[in-house]
């Protein structure tokens, strides 16, 4: 029988080269693809904060990579997704900003661009594959029941990345392997070590940037209101996109009995609010751009766990699809820092049923 061949996403870490590693071992035969997202006209400052970030020069991660491919025996090839990664990555990052909200840049680059741009440009360029794998920590099963495909958080709840997977769509499920759904990550680091490759003790990457935001941002000021809760104004900022709700440090403000926080942005008013802390806790949110994995919502009314952000940990919720293409979430027990632009993934157990963006 002949092989099927895998189209592997490598970064140049050890997570990708790991998987390039499994996926020979059973048998497939594996290429490489990097895609170039880096733009040198970007108006970034140079410097070791580029280090261990997916948007950083690749001149490092490509020599990593093509020793690694080296070292595997198997085809290589780049592709360039510059323009779409900046009309789809960079350009939304700024939008959201700009308007008061903070995105999460990787969910948006891994639906389109990683799963999207890479595989279908490699395809354009004359490379047949039958799958197309990545280092993600998550799991893909067929449902023998319903004949969908589900996606599922890694067994190592530490690692797990289901979050930023939660808009893949079924066809892409269809031809996706994560070979690292059942694996720790110092099983990962061993597998490395035993194929010989250098990267097997590189630091992670932890961030899609390392330096300062506003490096991509580049607004000129738009002096504003700081204001509490109850209104009175006590002082100044030079742009929204400076906040972020749960900030704390950096506020220019003192005088009050206890710590305040940034508790909510209002971009037509240009204007940005603190409170204390228990003004952080919300038992609602609003999300729009939905996405579900199977296609569809599980119902117009169901109970769940939901993420508001990647780190959060999951929190019982009633969910509510509305007609206009939104869903609310009440939740159980009020949650802190319900931060509009992050993404609200929602869970079954270890099954991602979808999520949107939180208004």
């Amino acid at each position: 029988m002949e092989k099927e061949t895998v189209l592997v996403g490598l970064s140049g870490g050890v997570d990708s080269a790991a998987t390039a590693v499994i996926l020979k071992e059973q048998g497939y035969h594996v290429i490489g693809a990097t895609m170039i997202i880096w733009d040198p006209s970007l108006p970034v400052p140079k410097g070791g904060h580029q280090k261990n970030a997916c948007l950083a020069p690749e001149k490092e991660d490509l020599t990593e990579v093509e020793e690694i491919t080296k070292k595997l025996g198997i085809d290589f090839l780049t592709v360039d997704c510059r323009k779409e990664y900046k009309q789809t990555v960079l350009d939304n990052f700024r939008l959201e900003y700009s308007c008061g909200r903070t995105p999460n840049p990787c969910v948006l680059c891994n639906s389109l661009i990683k799963f999207g741009v890479l595989p279908s440009a490699a395809a354009k360029q004359g490379i047949k594959f039958d799958k197309f794998a990545t280092g993600h920590y998550a799991r893909v099963e067929k449902d023998p029941t319903t004949g969908t495909y589900l996606l599922k958080k890694a067994v190592d709840n530490s690692r797990d990345q289901s979050y930023f997977l939660h808009r893949l769509k079924q066809e892409q499920l269809s031809h996706v392997l994560f070979p690292l759904g059942e694996k720790t990550k110092p099983e990962i680091r061993q597998k490395a070590r035993e194929a010989g490759l250098k990267v097997a003790d590189k630091e992670d990457s932890m961030d899609f940037y390392c330096g300062d935001y506003n490096d991509l941002l580049n607004f000129p000021n738009k002096p504003g209101d700081i204001l509490t809760t109850e209104g009175q104004v006590v002082a100044r900022h030079n742009g929204i996109w400076n906040y972020t709700i749960g900030k704390r440090k950096g506020l220019g403000i003192s005088g009050f009995a206890q710590p305040m926080y940034v508790v909510g942005i209002d971009a037509k008013k240009n204007q940005v609010i603190i409170g204390p802390k228990e003004a952080l806790y919300k038992k609602y949110l609003r999300a729009d751009n939905l996405s579900w994995v199977a296609g569809y919502p599980p119902a117009r009314e169901f109970d769940c766990d939901v993420k508001i952000r990647n780190l959060h940990v999951p929190a019982k919720a009633r969910i509510t699809v509305q007609e206009d293409g939104h869903l609310t979430a009440l939740f159980e027990q009020p949650q802190l820092s319900i931060t509009a632009g992050q993404s609200a993934v929602l869970y079954d157990g270890d099954i991602v049923l979808g999520g949107g963006i939180i208004l």
